[in-house]
């Protein structure tokens, strides 16, 4: 008898109509190793076909678990930077699998800490995946206290025991920094991260290694930060640039950052590539169409959400495994 459409469809649908057991459907939906893939490709085609959802009311109470996988982020990220991609790229990698994404925001207001603790105690997911990692961060923290899995982009002083995948800021530093003084750049000031955050700890002190090493004077812009809204930052670089004209390099740890200096500078009227050059870091490719003579590095935020979805889903079913840890390096010979 064929399987009765007006229903809401099954297991059992997807069984009649594969001609599969129950129980080989239920696993190759769940993506068992054990599951060929060609059997794991009909049973995914037919399940799509008929509109096939799982009931997540039944499956955690059979399983305890919610198949879901919570990306907790600050409300006030730049979506032209890590976000967006972020957020996409996470997504396309649980299309394949049993788990679905949340985005979980918090605000500048709040607390970290609260969304962390809420997903934990509710057990509203299965894992996270956080970024903004500071060195000790109390997230972290909680999480590995309390065995509950999660993966992080960035790493932090226990990052040798938990899953993270990570760019590496003192290798773009370093080969940014060697860069502009291979360009005869002296007066070098840099636009770094939020120094509470690990990866402004790693920027700043590659940055500062390589100009002692070369003679070099480098700053820290002090009064705004890579994370800063674009007004604020315009207000910052033609502060500094009015006060240190002699600046001729400027290194920005993102694209709003890159974008809000080119437009200071040629409000003061300095001239991009000639007698000042603005270098960053881009998640996307979009800063040479801005403005051609901006020097790039990019950064793979693709490769990192892909892997941080397959790091927390073996944190959640091999969580005696050995972490999954990933670290983009970038080259000199990448620099754009």
């Amino acid at each position: 008898m064929p399987p009765d459409r007006d229903k809401r469809p099954t297991l059992k649908t997807i069984s009649e109509i594969s001609g599969f057991a129950v129980p080989t459907v239920s696993r190759a939906l769940k993506d068992a190793p054990d599951i060929g893939r060609a059997t794991k490709e009909r049973v995914r085609q037919i399940a799509h076909d008929i509109g096939y959802v799982p009931n997540r009311a039944g499956v955690r109470l059979k399983t305890g678990r919610t198949n879901v996988i919570s990306l907790v982020m600050s409300s006030e990220h730049d979506m032209m930077n890590h976000t967006a991609r972020l957020i996409s790229s996470v997504a396309g990698a649980l299309r394949q699998t049993p788990y679905h994404m949340i985005v979980t925001p918090y605000f500048p207001d709040e607390d970290p800490m609260v969304p962390i603790r809420y997903i934990v105690e509710t057990g509203s997911a299965d894992a996270v995946i956080l970024n903004q990692t500071q060195p000790q961060d109390p997230r972290i923290k909680y999480l590995m206290e309390r065995r509950f899995p999660f993966a992080t982009h960035g790493r932090t002083d226990w990052c040798d025991k938990h899953p993270y995948f990570d760019f590496d800021n003192a290798a773009f530093a370093t080969i940014a920094m060697q860069h502009l003084i291979s360009r005869g750049r002296l007066n070098l000031m840099l636009i770094a991260p939020p120094a509470a955050q690990n990866y402004a700890r790693e920027q700043i002190a590659a940055a500062q290694q390589v100009a002692q090493e070369h003679g070099v004077c480098l700053t820290v812009l002090p009064t705004a930060t890579s994370d800063s809204n674009s007004d604020d930052l315009r207000q910052a670089v033609a502060d500094y640039l009015t006060a240190h004209p002699e600046t001729d390099a400027i290194l920005c740890a993102s694209q709003t950052a890159a974008m809000a200096s080119v437009a200071t500078l040629e409000q003061l009227g300095r001239h991009l590539g000639q007698d000042i050059d603005v270098l960053a870091k881009e998640a996307v490719q979009f800063l040479q169409l801005f403005r051609p003579g901006i020097i790039t590095v990019a950064e793979d935020v693709v490769q990192a959400g892909d892997f941080l979805a397959r790091a927390a889903i073996q944190a959640i079913n091999q969580p005696d495994l050995p972490p999954m840890q990933g670290l983009e390096v970038p080259q000199a010979s990448e620099l754009g």
